[in-house]
């Protein structure tokens, strides 16, 4: 649940990542000027999205870029194509991209982006057309030693395809690091497009494991089943967890014996 404001509503994401970051500076003892520098983003990039839809209508999409912090190397972080996508969860994410790089130590600020649209009611052709133009208004702003994006909700290896096209033929010739989570045929990584729900597998195994609690006795509730959701389900079966209810956008199931 979100934290409560001064006002007792629920914060927005972006207002209680901040008061989460808040929090940890000032256990820390950190400057306020440092705080103040870690919770603005360095570079914020809002641009229209004009795409010829099937019919022959021209919509025009808003898109995002955000770039949190470049201190330890170039912004990555994913691309998400959803109607609720703003600019405040978009600078949240990217904040908290780069909390998550420094904690695994890797050369990476965090970086997040997106389309606010629905790519459930597009076909591939619209989606191909957003994913193109949008790379297109970024391009400046992002490429192997600057930002490199990723699949997020509403994107998955068929985007990055385009985007790393898209953005190979505006620099003439092909730069396949300039995305992760690529097809496989274009210098994907082997493993990737189950990564994410296997990271959510491994926490929930370490978490079992220091609660002193038998994986084979648990039962679960899967929250959305998409990519990271459904992979997760599936290693949790296959350690013994039995899998109870699921849900998505469009449906949800519950089976006391379990689901698989």
């Amino acid at each position: 649940m979100q934290p409560l404001n001064a006002a007792g509503t629920h914060m927005g994401m972006l207002e209680s990542t901040n008061a989460y970051l808040k929090a940890v500076a000032e256990r820390l003892g950190l400057e306020t000027w440092l705080y103040e520098r870690l919770s603005m983003p360095r570079r914020v990039m809002i641009v229209s999205v004009p795409t010829r839809m099937d019919d022959g209508t021209i919509r025009t999409f808003t898109g995002y870029r955000v770039q949190h912090n470049l201190a330890r190397g170039p912004a990555k972080g994913g691309i998400r194509f959803h109607p609720t996508v703003d600019l405040d969860d978009v600078t949240a994410l990217a904040e908290l991209m780069s909390w998550k790089c420094a904690v695994v130590n890797i050369p990476f600020g965090g970086g997040k982006g997106g389309v606010t649209c629905d790519p459930r009611k597009m076909s591939l052709s619209e989606k191909e057309r957003v994913a193109r133009r949008y790379t297109s208004e970024i391009f400046p702003i992002i490429g192997p030693e600057k930002d490199i994006p990723a699949p997020d909700v509403g994107t998955d290896p068929q985007t990055m395809a385009w985007i790393m096209d898209t953005y190979s033929v505006q620099v003439g010739h092909t730069v396949t690091a300039v995305v992760t989570g690529k097809p496989l045929e274009m210098g994907g990584s082997r493993g990737r497009h189950e990564a994410t729900g296997l990271g959510v597998f491994y926490t929930i195994m370490e978490a079992l494991k220091a609660l002193g609690l038998d994986p084979g006795k648990q039962t679960a509730v899967v929250q959305g089943f998409g990519n990271v959701g459904s992979f997760a389900a599936e290693f949790l079966s296959e350690a013994g967890v039995k899998v109870v209810a699921a849900n998505d956008v469009s449906a949800a199931f519950h089976h006391p014996g379990g689901l698989a």
